[in-house]
């Protein structure tokens, strides 16, 4: 601490005077070349290999991480209690053979007898100590509706199903089988695919899963219970008939769903709990822990519009356990090319050898029967729990209290040290930080903004508006590339204006030259550009925190290791100390442990983004084009800011901008030179774009004609389907024509044509919607309407809520559903149906009326109103002659895609009106 001079009033010695000049002017001297020779002088060369091993680091770890699967294992290597992946294989090479097997086809009956002869064989071959029970479950009617997911607030009616259920237990503990561990998958897939990957992967691992089990099980405390249901893919029919009807379910204390988003890779957790003891046990004895709590995240906030059986245990019945999925190859869902040639060596492998290791451990538990029956009370205290693998080869637990208390500790220390360091350097370190906070913003906006405008650019020079689906890794080129630039622009921006108010700092300190003024300034703004970056992460940490974001851990591991490295190599408590160059060590340091731990899963979510843009668009033609792709820029340009935030930091000085800003440009260049010049297809017949050909009848009025019949081709892939029609040549119009309800979406954008549409159907297979009695007693009006939906046994009617207030829904003398209030989304309560072949084709709604409705007012008139029922059924399997000749010339690129809501070959469009 420097002493205040004191006053005096005796002259001044001249002579002493200048000798302290002298001498003063001598350590100047010295200090300046001091400070001059420690000064550095970053290469571009330097920063850009930098960059470089980062990236590769990155890379290498997702394919450790991800692409790492186990030898497949014949039976002789595996043993009776091993898991052959051979063996599995068989059974999905049975299944797939069979085509698609959607509920009510001859397939789906096929696929149940050879499930049903593969368990029954697992019975005869069972240890001897080891009890196995096989069921054909048969289930009539049920109804089911969820409150959340893709299906919430909608009515979901099924039917003849038929399910096959296998029990193992214990020959001689009979209470084993009041505790009991369900593994579920299902067996049905949609039209458009053979599923091998949805699931008859899933349903292949169940059954030599079982096979081992049997070879166990005389030593369980716990009965397993495998389901291969069916009717998963028509609403999650067949988990909730079972879970609802079963006399077995009463049993079930932990479930296990078994699912497929994409086909092989590794079967990784993305849901678990809310109990913490089903992904406890899997972290302790899985032998390659795949799972991470970032996925359920986003799972549970819709970003993914998706369900699995998984719901119907947790919501339905209560239950706690995991939720497992293949996702790679996301593109094939749902689309010819989930097929068995795309399953990667290793996959089944994986998956089992975790599953039995954790069966194994689960079914010989005595908790077991504590893990649902506190579901409600953990899931209401937030104490869930926090998972991740690193590298697959470990999976960190820890539950949510536990999460709180370590990250509000690190928040803690966190503020303690910047406050402490804001004390000490005064209004200079105050404003520093505001205007390095400021470098920050500016990066994020430019980021944002350059990847965004990169991403709206594509639809105007290319054919497609997602170009890159087919090489995924253009998007390092497309929009990485100018995410980064973006970055680097605006913390330079911010770095200047840092820069200014530094200069005037060290103006005022007149012992050091011009010259050395400016490196101290470069430094100091170095320094407080790499503390700034770690703010960013304080604040996400704070944020993740109070809202008990599981995967605010990122926030944590950005934000630690950073720190201490700084802290070790960098730091000091000396205020009057000058700066000195940032090492290079302090951020191999600082970036190890994230790399490790957050490279893989920010990858796999880019891969799964680029994915899901196959079948991005919900309503074909409600969406922009660009969407998608803003979307995927949107991500990229956040991962870049918050990941790439500490090594921006090393690039201002001298040297370093140039090149990194010229290695930048030239990569975005030439990546829009491929897609510009139509270097690769942005689909392939690998990865097809999705498509569906309807042959509809239409009674609704909506083309003139009653009944109209046309093609319809539409897409849930962004873009234009003008090329494709000239080529398929069958008389089609593509334009954004008056909206086409499918009564679960609606097309704006599509392609039709009326040429050749009056064969392969008639006019007895019209639905029929038949007011039977309408009654206005008061003010309660009550209408009871007669539906005979004649071939279909797969069919959606959506009720008018701004007309309706609530209905009852019966199948002959059964209600099925009440007037119990229903709530609606926009204005419409849908019911969903489907079964198998001797499901009910005729039903019975009574409607009750709103109290201030327009009682079917003649006012406005009927083509204005919205309609007071919409139906649409079905006709599965029938392909007219006009579908089968567009179907065949679709281009290679192009594949039916098939989802619980989306119409067949053969669809028929009715409807009510409400002044009927």
């Amino acid at each position: 601490m420097r002493k205040r001079p004191q006053s005096s009033s005796i002259p001044p010695d001249t002579s002493a005077k200048k000798s302290s000049d002298t001498s003063k002017t001598d350590e100047e001297d010295k200090l300046n070349h001091s400070i001059r020779t420690r000064t550095p002088r970053r290469s571009g060369f330097t920063l850009l290999t930098l960059l470089g091993v980062i990236v590769y680091a990155s890379w290498a770890v997702y394919q450790y991480q991800y692409g790492s699967l186990p030898v497949p294992l014949t039976a002789e290597q595996a043993g009776k209690r091993g898991f052959s992946e051979v063996e599995a294989m068989k059974h999905v090479m049975e299944l797939t053979e069979l085509g698609p097997h959607t509920i009510g086809s001859d397939a789906i009956e096929l696929a149940l007898q050879y499930v049903l002869a593969a368990s029954e064989n697992i019975k005869k071959t069972a240890h001897w100590e080891v009890d196995v029970d096989v069921d054909l479950f048969h289930v009539n009617t049920g109804v089911t509706r969820l409150g959340s997911g893709m299906f919430m607030d909608r009515t979901i009616v099924y039917s003849d199903l038929n399910h096959i259920v296998l029990r193992i237990l214990p020959k001689y503990a009979p209470e084993a089988a009041e505790n009991a561990i369900l593994v579920s998958s299902h067996i049905d897939t949609v039209f458009s695919t053979e599923g091998a990957g949805d699931c008859s992967s899933c349903v292949a691992v169940m059954l030599e899963l079982a096979r081992g089990i049997s070879q166990w099980a005389h030593g369980f405390k716990n009965a397993v219970i495998f389901l291969f249901n069916t009717g998963e893919e028509e609403g999650l029919s067949g988990a909730h008939s079972f879970i609802t009807q079963h006399p077995w379910s009463s049993t079930i204390r932990m479930a296990i769903d078994l699912e497929a988003m994409g086909i092989g890779g590794k079967s990784a957790i993305f849901q678990a709990g809310p109990h913490p003891l089903a992904i406890e046990t899997f972290a302790s004895v899985a032998k390659y822990p795949s799972g991470n709590i970032i996925a359920q995240d986003l799972y549970a906030s819709g970003v993914i519009k998706s369900s699995t059986d998984f719901q119907v245990y947790r919501e339905i019945a209560g239950l706690s356990g995991l939720d497992f999925a293949y996702t790679d190859y996301g593109a094939v869902y749902h689309t010819k090319n989930d097929k068995l040639g795309l399953l990667k060596p290793g996959s089944l492998q994986h998956l089992g050898e975790n599953m039995l290791a954790f069966l194994l451990q689960i079914a010989t538990s005595s908790h077991l029967s504590k893990a649902n029956a506190t579901a409600d009370n953990i899931q209401s205290s937030h104490d869930t729990v926090v998972y991740y693998d690193i590298l697959g080869q470990y999976m960190v637990t820890y539950r949510q209290s536990f999460a709180n208390m370590l990250q509000s500790s690190v928040i803690f220390q966190s503020l303690m040290i910047w406050t402490t360091s804001l004390l000490m350097g005064g209004s200079t370190a105050v404003v520093s930080l505001a205007l390095s906070c400021l470098s920050i913003i500016l990066m994020w906006i430019f980021s944002l903004s350059f990847s965004v405008l990169a991403a709206l650019i594509l639809p105007m020079i290319s054919s497609s508006p997602l170009p890159y689906l087919s090489i995924p890794w253009l998007v390092v080129g497309l929009f990485a590339a100018p995410a980064f630039l973006g970055a680097l622009t605006g913390q330079h921006l911010g770095h200047l204006v840092l820069q200014g108010y530094l200069a005037k700092v060290y103006s005022k300190r007149k012992q050091l030259s011009p010259v050395i003024q400016a490196d101290l300034i470069k430094l100091e703004a170095e320094r407080w550009l790499f503390k700034a970056g770690s703010l960013q992460w304080l604040v996400l940490l704070i944020i993740g925190t109070y809202y008990k974001v599981g995967s605010s851990y990122l926030a944590l591991v950005w934000l630690a290791p950073p720190a201490f490295a700084y802290g070790l190599l960098e730091a000091t408590l000396t205020p009057g100390r000058l700066p000195k160059p940032l090492k290079l060590a302090t951020l191999w340091m600082g970036m190890a442990i994230p790399i490790l731990v957050s490279a893989g899963p920010f990858i796999r979510l880019a891969i799964t983004i680029i994915g899901l843009s196959v079948r991005f668009v919900r309503h074909p033609g409600g969406s922009p084009e660009w969407l998608p792709s803003v979307a995927l820029s949107v991500f990229i340009a956040v991962v870049i800011c918050l990941t790439l935030v500490y090594l921006l930091s090393y690039i201002h000085l001298s040297g370093a901008k140039t090149s990194m800003v010229l290695a930048t440009c030239i990569l975005f260049a030439l990546s829009l030179a491929v897609v510009f010049f139509g270097t690769t297809p942005p689909f392939t017949e690998g990865t097809a774009r999705a498509v569906n050909v309807v042959h509809v009848v239409d009674t609704t009025g909506r083309f003139g004609e009653n009944p109209s019949s046309y093609i319809s081709l539409f897409s849930f892939t962004p873009g234009v389907l003008t090329k494709e029609v000239e080529e398929i040549k069958e008389g089609f119009i593509c334009s954004r024509h008056k909206a086409i309800d499918y009564v679960t979406f609606s097309v704006t954008y599509g392609c039709l044509t009326f040429d050749d549409t009056e064969e392969g159907w008639d006019e007895s297979d019209i639905p029929v919607l038949k007011v039977v009695k309408d009654t206005n007693g008061g003010d309660k009006r009550i209408t009871r309407v007669a539906i005979d939906t004649k071939r279909s046994i797969r069919w959606f009617l959506s009720i008018n809520t701004e007309e309706i207030e609530d209905f009852t829904f019966k199948v002959g003398s059964e209600e099925l559903v009440p007037a119990d209030g229903k709530r609606s989304v926009d204005g419409w309560h849908t019911i969903q149906a489907s079964g198998g072949k001797n499901a009910p084709t005729k039903f019975e709604l009574s409607l009750f009326w709103m109290q201030n409705s327009t009682l079917g007012s003649h006012e406005m008139p009927q083509l204005e109103q919205r309609p007071l029922l919409n139906l649409r059924t079905d006709v599965p399997g029938v392909v007219t002659p006009k579908a089968e000749a567009v179907l065949k010339k679709l281009p290679p690129w192009f594949s039916l895609f098939g989802k619980s809501t989306s119409p067949h070959t053969l669809s028929f469009l009715s409807g009510l009106p409400v002044n009927f």
